[in-house]
């Protein structure tokens, strides 16, 4: 059960379908003041998208998930969450990433592994560059 009255961070919508790094993550995010929304497939965060009555500010996902990618599956939850913003993480490296096609060059992009002031720290970096683009 979602405890929205404990919601007060950025929102985000974390897609990692390893069951000990999504909570490990989780809690990360969470000691930095983010609020989670965990999904361990693309099928679960798109229904996600659909149903949660809130904002979602960012969509932190996997590259490597089973039978769609990262890059896939942003695609589809942008569609449905036009303002949310995107970070890819992945164990391949970000140049690799972008040769394969995965992600475009300069998508944000953590590099695992990561500690939880780099997480936060980019998720922050990325939500300051949506806030002051919104905001002229």
């Amino acid at each position: 059960m979602w405890r929205t009255a404990e919601r007060q961070g950025p929102v985000v919508l974390l897609v990692e379908d390893d069951q000990d790094l999504r909570e490990l993550t989780t809690q990360m995010l969470e000691m930095h003041g983010f609020s989670v929304l965990a999904a361990k497939d693309p099928v679960g965060a798109l229904m996600t998208c659909r149903v949660h009555d809130g904002a979602i500010d960012v969509l932190l996902t996997d590259l490597g998930l089973p039978g769609v990618s990262g890059g896939e599956l942003s695609r589809s939850a942008t569609t449905v969450r036009p303002g949310m913003r995107v970070v890819y993480v992945s164990g391949v490296p970000e140049e690799i990433a972008v040769k394969r096609g995965l992600i475009k060059a300069g998508s944000p992009f953590i590099a695992k592994p990561y500690t939880a002031d780099v997480l936060a720290g980019r998720l922050r970096s990325v939500l300051a560059q949506t806030s002051s683009t919104t905001d002229r």
